[in-house]
């Protein structure tokens, strides 16, 4: 039985992968900056922080895994400018030494970058497209990406870019949730930015089975683009909750909340996955919207 090795395990996406894991019979360990929550079963799992490098070699030298789910970092993008970059980069090049240092390293690593840094680009972007980035978190993940480049030679690594995904557990500073909170309580007044941006809107339930299909076809550098090639608006999300709940709340602009260099439409083109992982089984909006209504 393999070691799958997560990073974040505590967060949104760490959880569902762990689940997604260890249905597929692996042996799955955690790291994270906080404690894990009890439910997801640990074979291992160590509270570290990968801003230190020493104790991150430790841990790793303990653990030894066969695979690796780098989801660790700073997924905000209003964060501090300082803990993106502290995190999101020299963090996982601190992972990555350790993980190098390893007399037999893993088979696989998967470093989560994002969609984010293609920018105000426009239409349905391949991993080609030039990235654009226009904030620092943005910033951040390419700069992780050609740091990444330095352990190319030494490591089996797996670059994806997702791009916009939600389901339960999501936190309510992220937009999703907080809408399906706002129905779910059936608040008279909902206050939002630029209702007219196009985003995907992806299954945390999907994003896990593709990365785990990712690492059972050990899969190459990539990067790969980890959407449905759908995009909607927020006014579509917001039609789709008023018809599932009957509720209709005032709905208010906040300039506040309308972001400076806003990226207006981010759709990705998920054919250089579907050619490695083969055809994908993806929820559609409504499902997902649903499920978390119902949570």
């Amino acid at each position: 039985m393999s070691c799958a090795l997560i990073t974040g395990v505590e967060g949104f996406t760490g959880r569902y992968l762990a689940r997604e894991l260890s249905l597929c019979g692996h042996s799955v360990a955690g790291i994270g900056i906080n404690p894990c929550p009890v439910d997801l079963q640990l074979q291992q799992n160590n509270q570290v922080d990968l801003s230190d490098p020493s104790a991150t070699a430790v841990a790793i030298a303990a653990m030894r895994p066969d695979l690796v789910f780098h989801l660790a970092g700073i997924s905000h993008v209003q964060s501090s400018p300082d803990a993106i970059y502290r995190i999101n980069v020299a963090a996982t090049r601190n992972l990555l030494a350790a993980l190098a240092a390893l007399e037999t390293p893993p088979g696989f690593t998967l470093l989560a970058s994002t969609a984010n840094l293609y920018g105000n680009s426009g239409g349905v972007l391949k991993e080609t497209a030039v990235p654009d980035p226009q904030n620092d978190y943005a910033v951040s993940k390419l700069a992780m990406e050609y740091m990444a480049n330095i352990w190319r030679d030494r490591l089996p690594i797996t670059i994806v870019r997702p791009f916009n995904y939600t389901g339960r557990g999501q936190a309510t500073s992220f937009l999703i949730p907080k809408l399906v909170q706002h129905f779910r309580e059936k608040l008279p007044l909902i206050e939002l930015g630029n209702v007219d941006v196009v985003r995907e809107f992806g299954d945390v339930r999907d994003v896990a089975a593709f990365y785990v299909r990712l690492a059972e076809v050990k899969a190459p550098w990539g990067p790969f683009n980890i959407c449905s090639g759908i995009g909607y608006s927020l006014n579509d999300v917001l039609e789709m909750l008023q018809a599932m709940t009957g509720i209709h709340p005032k709905i208010r602009i906040n300039q506040a909340f309308v972001r400076p260099n806003e990226v207006h439409t981010l759709i990705g083109s998920p054919e250089r996955l579907k050619a490695c992982i083969g055809p994908l089984r993806i929820h559609n909006l409504k499902n997902t919207l649903q499920w978390m209504l119902e949570e």
